[in-house]
């Protein structure tokens, strides 16, 4: 059993608030087994995609 990824970068002030989406079922299965594989929560792996493609822009 692998250890799940944490965020690297936690909220400072406590509890960040939240983030409501609403997509298919598929699409939500599909994002799980990816996190699932990156050995990532579904949240932290969407945090780190959203990065990532905020990095990509500002190139």
């Amino acid at each position: 059993m692998s250890t799940t990824k944490r965020d690297p970068n936690p909220s400072k002030s406590g509890k960040a608030p939240t983030f409501q989406i609403r997509i298919t079922p598929e699409l939500k299965a599909q994002f799980e087994a990816a996190a699932r594989e990156s050995g990532m929560s579904l949240g932290n792996w969407l945090k780190s995609l959203g990065r990532s493609e905020l990095e990509r822009l500002r190139k």
